[in-house]
């Protein structure tokens, strides 16, 4: 089946021609592709973690930048995920850690400044310490520059109420549709209490739910929560137990049952493959993350293997390594072509491709 579909990937662009050609923009082609699952299973889409900066070593770019959000949509990625905080007087920005002192060159709590004072803030390349030319950055920023070019995968590090003014700030800009919020489901109890919230934000956004094995591996479940939400996704994490061991079948989340239900549900399953600071490699997916794929040299057991267990949605530390191998092995139908330019890490629209390269 992977060399069929691998085949036909060729054939595609040698004539100049992808499925979806007549949906017209990048994000349009993006976003029909993410509300059918069903007619996507060969194609598995790629959401960049953090905005894609810790890829290569965690030195490439500063994690939750512009710069690393410009690489992510010249690299091809679908989504981005970036996570968001307010500052002291209120302004919504993207940031992972309550305090700044790892991400940044200053220190203290994000909360207890303000946005000129965040303003004079300026991010940090992990792993190398470098400090970027680049500020603290907010959501209206990184919303900008997503603008008609990729998804973004909001991770609230709020309330879950405070994705009513996310929301309302995504509407106000005329990109809510590109925009995908999420929060942890594990009891009828709580299905119900997030249900109440989205209520309050209105149409055109995606919301998606996330399950844990280590709090839900009943499918039924997984099917309710997606029903309750219109889900075109479901997040799914698999904790790794043993550290010395790789899981052998995906866990429960991954079951002939739960994938059953995501093809009735029409919805794509999401694996986390990126890491955790201070956490086994694979933390968030049973072993078989980002260091076994680039790191240790074994893509195939770790990209090939979830999306061979149903996964078409794949988070990761290394979009530009997961995209490269999955299209090299069959699991990425190319896009239509368009004529958008398509900017750099540094701000600066790409060059024109030049003919017979």
């Amino acid at each position: 089946m992977r060399a069929v579909l691998a085949g036909a990937a060729t054939l595609f662009l040698a004539l100049g021609w992808a499925p979806g050609a007549e949906a017209g923009s990048r994000v349009e082609q993006i976003l029909e592709r993410y509300r059918n699952a069903n007619q996507w299973r060969d194609h598995v889409l790629i959401v960049a973690h953090r905005a894609g900066g810790l890829q290569q070593g965690k030195s490439r770019f500063a994690e939750n930048s512009i710069a690393a959000l410009r690489d992510a949509i010249a690299a091809g990625a679908e989504m981005v995920e970036i996570d968001v905080r307010r500052s002291k007087d209120g302004e919504l920005v993207v940031m992972h850690d309550s305090w700044l002192d790892r991400t940044t060159d200053c220190t203290g709590e994000v909360l207890a400044r303000t946005m000129d004072e965040l303003r004079k803030c300026h991010l940090v390349i992990e792993g190398t310490a470098a400090v970027a030319a680049e500020p603290v950055p907010t959501l209206r920023d990184m919303l900008a520059i997503s603008r008609g070019k990729i998804l973004v995968n909001i991770d609230n590090k709020l309330e879950t109420a405070d994705l009513v003014d996310m929301v309302a700030l995504a509407r106000s800009m005329g990109v809510e549709e590109q925009v995908v919020v999420k929060a942890n489901l594990w009891s009828a109890e709580r299905l119900a209490q997030v249900k109440e919230t989205m209520g309050r934000l209105g149409h055109g956004f995606q919301f998606m739910p996330i399950i844990a094995d280590d709090a839900v591996r009943d499918a039924s479940f997984i099917e309710q929560a997606s029903k309750a939400f219109s889900a075109r996704a479901v997040e799914m994490i698999t904790w790794r137990g043993d550290a010395d061991r790789m899981t052998d079948t995906g866990g429960p989340l991954f079951s002939a049952k739960v994938r059953a239900a995501s093809v009735r549900g029409g919805w794509h399953i999401w694996v986390d493959t990126h890491a955790i600071v201070n956490k086994p490699g694979g933390y968030l997916s049973g072993g078989r993350g980002d260091e076994l794929a680039v790191a240790a040299g074994f893509p195939r057991e770790t990209f090939g293997f979830w999306a061979e267990r149903g996964a078409t949605m794949i988070q990761t530390d290394e979009p530009r390594a997961a995209i490269d191998w999955l299209a090299a092995n069959g699991y990425r139908v190319p896009y239509a072509e368009t004529d958008e330019p398509v900017a750099s890490a540094t701000g600066e629209e790409a060059p024109e491709p030049q003919q017979g390269l």
